[in-house]
């Protein structure tokens, strides 16, 4: 029986292995690459490379106990009578770090890199944008920011998805799982892997109605066991497979060719060197994996990172084992207790009872027959200690007093409160200089998909600069390699020669979207500043662009050009009145009429002198 199933739009089918032949074939009879002895190659490699990544994904599984401040959990005490405080200091600088993030969520600007491409530039600037808005990616934005900031590094994949928009395709953007992920042991960059793998547990009953070629009873055993996260529900995989994508990169000649494979248990269900569309050009033109991580702090021989948590775990131990010293010692010294002596003459019963006003003894009560027990207080050294622990691990994260807004030392001025704030957000700036680095990296990808996939031209809705609504149609047509002129310097004018081509290549610029209102605060009274010193005063629009050059701030190109454009203008309107009065003059000797007066009066009223 053959097996048929559709992937990425296309009818597959396959032929089962019959028991004298050592391959797999297709209908033709043609020898599939990727069999049965393939798969079980992968497979040994997955389970190598996961074992590679252990402590990693161990590492991770405990950050997420600290995120949700369930640290105890990892720590464990034998004291049945323990006290575990869980202060939030970490996670308030977590939630610090992201909101830094979230602030300045990018935006991206395309440049040519040749002049006849600026056209093209000018399109992606507008389409990009509108392709990541469909693909809801600041969520996966926010949701990356809050994997990277607590495990060292997240993820972005960028695929290309068959099943959207009715089947004619488009890009998918979506967070990565790093449990999940798998690669080459000791690489510094996911790009340098020879092999790649990316693993998700799907309900069986799910994965025999998508491809009904997976022979039954073919599911029930799994290859490796995954890292999981502790969950608060009871979460059952006994009716789940894992279904592993397995990318690969081959070198032909001098390019290189990314294939891909998906297959459960020891069964294909596709690869691209078993398809003949795919099988010399591979997955996508580009050859690069599919994914992007984004480090926080880079290891050296590892494509991850490390995170705040790793940074910060230490000093919150300290802190919540102090605070359950201190808590222990507070809890004591309030509640009375007594040393009792045997046949003490008391009635215990009526003496615990606080509802008892009367309470009953025999004979003569003294401190012999009982006795408070008297907690001494901790030592004042202990509170501060406390105290300077919080502070190491507020200045370790960089989420002091002025990156939360709150200042001493009479600091009241709006501009200084902003100054001290940006200078103590160096850190969080740096961090997201290296998410900009990774969203260039995306964005870029989502346009090599574009190149690839985009040959029927697509309507996307855009915003134009005059903040109107407008559609606007494109496809890959101008973006597509293209062929030199035979002009073209090196082009071989012999027959037989091979036609040369290029293809158009763009430089990102990312910005912040949106900034945070203390930088806005700042830009307005930037402005302030500049009115009052004249800057916007045509007449001395030569000193205002001498101190421009000087200066370095977001938006100076498009103040420098308003400047200079009311420069031009006061000249031009200066020389329409000298032309005006001369004019004048003849007018004046020719009826005697006093035009030069009335004129001048007419400017003055006007202020135009």
């Amino acid at each position: 029986m053959n097996k048929r199933f559709n992937l990425l739009g296309h009818d597959i089918n396959i032929q089962p292995k019959e028991a004298e032949q050592d391959v797999m074939v297709d209908e033709q009879g043609n020898a599939l690459k990727i069999g049965e002895k393939e798969i079980s190659k992968a497979t040994e490699l997955l389970i190598k490379y996961k074992d590679g990544k252990t402590n990693l994904d161990n590492r991770i599984a405990e950050n997420e106990k600290w995120y949700r401040l369930r640290h105890w959990e990892t720590v464990g005490s034998e004291d049945v009578n323990k006290i575990e405080p869980a202060s939030a200091w970490l996670f308030n600088s977590l939630l610090s770090k992201h909101s830094d993030a979230m602030d300045n969520y990018p935006e991206p600007t395309f440049l040519p890199r040749e002049r006849g491409d600026d056209e093209e530039a000018t399109q992606l600037t507008k389409i990009v944008p509108v392709v990541l808005d469909h693909n809801e990616y600041e969520q996966t934005y926010s949701d990356v920011w809050w994997y990277k900031i607590k495990h060292g590094g997240g993820a972005y994949g960028v695929f290309w998805d068959k099943s959207l928009e009715n089947g004619l395709g488009d890009i998918s953007i979506k967070k990565v799982e790093i449990l999940n992920t798998f690669w080459e042991p000791g690489i510094n960059k996911i790009q340098d892997s020879k092999n790649l793998f990316m693993v998700e547990l799907i309900d069986n009953a799910s994965l025999y109605e998508m491809y009904p070629s997976i022979p039954k009873g073919k599911l029930e055993s799994s290859v490796i066991t995954l890292t999981a996260y502790s969950h608060d529900d009871n979460v059952d995989i006994s009716e789940k497979s894992l279904v592993i994508d397995w990318y690969y990169k081959v070198k032909v000649g001098t390019k290189t060719v990314l294939h891909y494979v998906k297959y459960v248990g020891n069964t294909v269900l596709f690869a691209t060197e078993n398809t003949p569309e795919y099988a010399e050009r591979g997955i996508y033109d580009h050859g690069m994996y599919p994914i992007h991580i984004d480090v926080l702090f880079p290891i050296e021989g590892s494509p991850f990172g490390f995170g705040y948590i790793d940074i910060m775990r230490e000093p919150q131990l300290y802190l919540d084992k102090l605070s359950s010293i201190i808590i222990k010692n507070a809890y004591q010294s309030g509640k009375k207790r007594y040393f009792s002596k045997n046949n003490g003459n008391i009635n215990e019963t009526e003496f615990a009872d606080l509802s008892k006003d009367i309470v009953h003894v025999e004979g003569q009560v003294d401190e012999a027959t009982i006795r408070e027990i008297i907690i001494a207080p901790l030592p004042s050294y202990i509170i501060q200690y406390k105290q300077q622990i919080i502070d190491e691990l507020k200045e370790t994260s960089g989420n002091n007093d002025f990156s939360q807004g709150t200042t001493s030392g009479g600091v009241t001025s709006g501009a200084a409160i902003a100054a001290l704030q940006e200078a103590s957000n160096k850190s969080s700036r740096d961090n997201i200089k290296g998410a900009y680095r990774t969203f260039s990296a995306v964005n870029l990808m989502c346009v090599e998909l574009i190149r690839q996939f985009y040959d029927m031209a697509r309507q996307f809705r855009i915003t134009g600069s005059d903040g109107k609504t407008d559609f606007v149609d494109y496809s890959n047509q101008n973006i597509k390699q293209q062929p030199l002129p035979m002009s073209y310097e090196g082009q071989d004018q012999e027959p037989g020669f091979e036609q040369s081509f290029r293809k158009p290549i763009f430089d990102i610029k990312v910005k912040a979207q949106k900034s945070n209102p203390f930088s806005r605060m700042a830009q307005n009274e930037l402005a302030k500043e500049m009115y009052n010193s004249g800057f916007f005063d045509p007449v001395r629009a030569d000193q205002a662009l001498i101190a421009l050059e000087l200066m370095d701030f977001e938006g100076k190109q498009k103040i420098v050009e308003m400047i200079s454009k009311n420069q031009q203008l006061l000249q031009h309107i200066e020389q329409m009145q000298q032309t005006s009065m001369q004019m004048a003059q003849v007018i004046e000797q020719m009826t005697g009429q006093p035009m030069t007066a009335m004129l001048g009066a007419q400017m003055q009223g006007q202020g135009q002198i």
